[in-house]
Order: C-alpha cells, then sequence, then structure tokens
C-alpha cells in the first residue's frame, strides 16, 4: 500500500515505515503527525484517485528529528565589472517515518480488534 500525500506544499510517495525527509514542520522530536491532503492511494492494486483529494484519507507519521540540509553554494558575477557575490544556503529539514496510511472510510484495526479476527 502506498499513497501520494502533500506535505508542506511538495508531493511525495510514502509507503508504511519510510523514512521521509520534509521541510521543516513544527512540533518536536517525537511527536505524531498527519496529513490529510492525500492525493492518490494504492491498495494491493486498487487505485483511489481523489479531485484533488481523497475525503477521509490520512496519513500518520511521527517526527525523528529535525536537521539541515547539504550547503548549496550560490555565486553571482557580472563579467567586466569586478562584481562577485558568494553566498551558501542550508535549508532547514525534517526528517518523519510513516506509521500509517488510512483509506478513506476505513477505520485503523486495533490490537484487540486484530487479535479477535485473527482467531
Amino acid at each position: 500500500m502506498y499513497a501520494i500525500v502533500e506535505i508542506a506544499g511538495q508531493q511525495f510517495k510514502v509507503s508504511k515505515d519510510q523514512k521521509v525527509y520534509v521541510h521543516r514542520l513544527e512540533g518536536n522530536e517525537g511527536d505524531a503527525v498527519s496529513f490529510a491532503k492525500v492525493l492518490l492511494l494504492d491498495d494491493n492494486g486498487s487505485i483511489t484517485l481523489g479531485a484533488p483529494a481523497i475525503d477521509g484519507a490520512l496519513v500518520e507519521a511521527k517526527v525523528l528529528q529535525h536537521l539541515k540540509g547539504d550547503k548549496v553554494i550560490v555565486f553571482k558575477k557580472k563579467r567586466r565589472k569586478g562584481y562577485k557575490v558568494k553566498n551558501g544556503h542550508r535549508q532547514s529539514l525534517t526528517q518523519i517515518q510513516i506509521t500509517g496510511i488510512t483509506g478513506a472510510g476505513k477505520k485503523k484495526a486495533t490490537k484487540k480488534e486484530a487479535a479477535e479476527s485473527a482467531e
């Protein structure tokens, strides 16, 4: 099962237990976050496409850490004028781990219900 979800203005293809780097999110390390803007949901070949998002679908994740990305060097120059500017930028990122994907109209099975259905 995978989903295409919009997180902080960017679209990501995610599946359960996957780790993803996204733009800095609010919340502390260890906090649970959820994303309701699920654009596409694939459940073992059964594809649900939103217009633009799927109502009731939810992707849940856990914040692992806040960090900075690699430095990107920006160099500007105008020829014959002696103009040179060198800048660097490090993007603030958050690493999250996807803990669950819930489809529209489906509820997440609890441990008790899962044990009963296994019997």
